[in-house]
């Protein structure tokens, strides 16, 4: 009997690498910078949506684009607090050998994504953050985007986040949901698949 053959695609930050420690220096850092008042905590509630969408919701409205660069040159100065979580590349080595597409949907910029995933020598079949025509997430699409160009049935295909707002966009891409319990979300009450770590993503496939 032919084995199945799916398309995960992973979320990033929480999923695949911790990246708090990183976020927080680079909040920091911006915070004194531009002399805004929202502290650390404030900022990291809305993590998972695109940063210029996280400005908003802090009603952070002037200065937005230099904000942006301070916090991506930040960011990327402190990458060595970056870490990835125990066993990723095993885990994406043996999905890749049992031919499975992998790909990433991220509301991380795209130069910071491919430099972290250069720094950790992880490959994937495509990457997406969002542009101009892909709106972030809680919005589908990037991942329609993603499904569309890997040429996958909706029923083939897994996303894996640990937010709120990945469920959301798996809900309304209409596709399979694993919530990675050891990420940075806390509400659990939805997900019907949930992952301990990331080893355990082979009992649904």
């Amino acid at each position: 009997m032919k084995k199945k053959k799916y398309l995960l695609i992973f979320d990033l930050d929480g999923v695949l690498i911790n990246s708090k420690l990183n976020m927080k220096f680079a909040w920091n850092e911006t915070k004194k910078k531009h002399d805004i008042k929202k502290n650390f905590n404030s900022y990291f509630k809305y993590i998972g949506i695109p940063f210029d969408k996280i400005l908003e919701k802090l009603k952070i409205k002037k200065n937005k684009n230099l904000i942006t660069k301070t916090y991506q040159k930040e960011s990327i100065k402190n990458f060595h607090k970056i870490k990835l979580y125990k066993n990723v590349f095993r885990v994406l080595t043996k999905l890749k050998n049992k031919k499975n597409k992998l790909a990433i949907v991220t509301s991380k910029d795209f130069p910071r994504t491919k430099k972290i995933l250069k720094k950790f020598n992880l490959n994937f079949d495509l990457v997406c953050s969002p542009k101009p025509n892909l709106r972030g997430k809680p919005y589908p699409d990037q991942l329609n985007y993603v499904i569309k160009k890997l040429k996958f049935d909706k029923s083939k295909v897994f996303y894996i986040g640990d937010m709120l707002v990945d469920y959301k966009a798996s809900k309304k891409s209409k596709i399979n949901f694993i919530f990675a319990q050891y990420g940075y979300g806390n509400t659990y009450r939805f997900y019907d698949k949930k992952i301990r770590n990331i080893g355990k993503i082979f009992k649904y496939l």
